[in-house]
């Protein structure tokens, strides 16, 4: 039973964390879309719709377990685009703290790959297109 419930917690700190995210690009997707063009994408009006819609996404796959794997899997993958867009190499010499903000961005893949690797546990709805 501990397990459950420490599984479940987890789940929700992953969903509220990517729910969290996706309320800030929908509160001021102006802004949003303003930081990634100065990252240099283009269409970065599109890509933060997509960006707040995708993390909508995730969040709800890793809190009901739907998809579990495949949104744990596709999470580690954002995050660390995420780290490399715009907390990248070319940032550190500006602001030292933008290296702390990319290692961060590991520890969260760690923790969806363990999530991906051991599945939602009890409490969960049972879908999936891949088995690890």
């Amino acid at each position: 039973m501990t397990r459950a419930i420490a599984v479940i917690v987890a789940r929700i700190i992953f969903s509220f964390v990517f729910f969290m995210a996706a309320g800030f690009k929908f509160a001021d997707v102006g802004a949003t879309a303003t930081y990634i063009a100065s990252a240099g994408f283009p269409m970065a009006g599109a890509l933060a719709w997509v960006a707040a819609f995708f993390e909508i996404a995730l969040a709800l796959a890793l809190i009901t377990g739907a998809f579990f794997t495949e949104a744990s899997l596709l999470a580690g993958i954002y995050v660390i685009f995420l780290a490399f867009a715009f907390h990248g190499p070319s940032r550190w010499a500006g602001n030292q703290a933008e290296f702390g903000f990319f290692i961060d961005h590991f520890t969260f893949l760690a923790g969806l790959l363990f999530a991906a690797a051991h599945g939602p546990e009890k409490w969960a709805i049972r879908r999936s297109l891949v088995r690890l």
